[in-house]
Formats: C-alpha cells, structure tokens, sequence
C-alpha cells in the first residue's frame, strides 16, 4: 500500500511540475529536466530565449565551407546561415532595407577584417519575412577570404542587422 501511496505522490509531482507555468524566459538557453531527457534522448538543445518577445521560438545555425580553409585553394567562405522557428506559431521579422544579414570575418582578437556588407548594394526597399511553424529560412552567402592568414584561427558572426539579438559566431582555422 505504501509503494502505491509513494508512486502516486511521485507520478503527481512530475505530471504537476511539467503542466505548471514555466517561469519568464530568459536572454539563455534554458537546460531540459531529466523526464525530458530520459524520455527524448536524441532531441534537440531548448530554444534560446530572447528579450524581444517577437523572437522567441527562433534558432539561429551557422555553417562554413570549407570547414578547414586552404587559403592556397579558397578565395572567398560558403557561409549558410539558417534560422529555423521552432515555436508554435509564426513569426515575422521585418526589414527596412533589402540587406537581411550581416556577416563579419574576426580574427582572434575580435577585430573585423572583413565586412559582407562592403561588397553588395543595400537599397531602401522594405521586406517581410514570415516564418511558419518548424520550418526555416536559409541564407546562403560568401564573402571573401583575402585577409585571412596562415595558421590562425578566425571567427564568422552572422547577424541580423535590424534584430541583434539573433546573432552567431563559430570558429574556424585558416591553413597557407
């Protein structure tokens, strides 16, 4: 009888403390509980919380091509930015120019070498991008390579100009 009691009691917390109200999201990812864990092992990190409330639900993905870069063979970095709205409701972002992105090249102190925005045109011309429920917008880019130097390591920053709080960096290293 007491297992029965202490099973009951057990089962309630978990059931009570997943229907609760989450607490006010926050500028960090929060962690997933162990029930959650155990019970979707192989999904996702959460969704990083944002100030703006028009934001939440959106996870930003950088990747680089090539991931190890021969500045011997390459002159200008793939760079494929996705943003993917993993809420339950679409999102809209909105924009004043034509430009939706920004990429910067950082060398490892921080300072930027090379600005994606230099290279291209930006008109006035106002723009509305809606994001649907899991699915995701891709932008695919370049940007030049000729201030790289051998053997050291270098940071893409991609962000969105007009919301930057969506913004990313990632690593990567530059072979003569």
């Amino acid at each position: 009888m007491r297992r029965r009691v202490v099973l009951l009691l057990l089962v309630s917390a978990i059931v009570g403390r997943s229907l609760g109200q989450e607490a006010a999201p926050t500028a960090t990812p929060h962690r997933r509980g162990w029930l959650s864990r155990m019970l979707h092992p192989f999904s996702p990190e959460a969704v990083p919380q944002y100030k703006d409330p028009r934001l939440r639900g959106l996870a930003l993905d950088l990747q680089i091509t090539p991931q190890t870069i021969k500045l011997s063979e390459v002159r200008q970095l793939g760079i494929k930015a996705t943003l993917t709205n993993e809420s339950k409701r679409p999102v809209t972002l909105e924009f004043v120019t034509n430009q939706r992105i920004e990429i910067y090249l950082r060398n490892s102190a921080g300072e930027i070498l090379t600005k994606w925005s230099d290279n291209h045109a930006i008109a006035e011309k106002p723009g509305t991008v809606l994001i649907n429920p899991q699915e995701h917008v891709e932008y695919n880019e370049t940007i030049a390579a000729r201030d790289l130097t051998p053997n050291k390591v270098f940071i893409a920053e991609v962000f969105f100009p007009k919301y930057p709080e969506l913004r990313i960096q990632q690593k990567f290293l530059a072979v003569p």
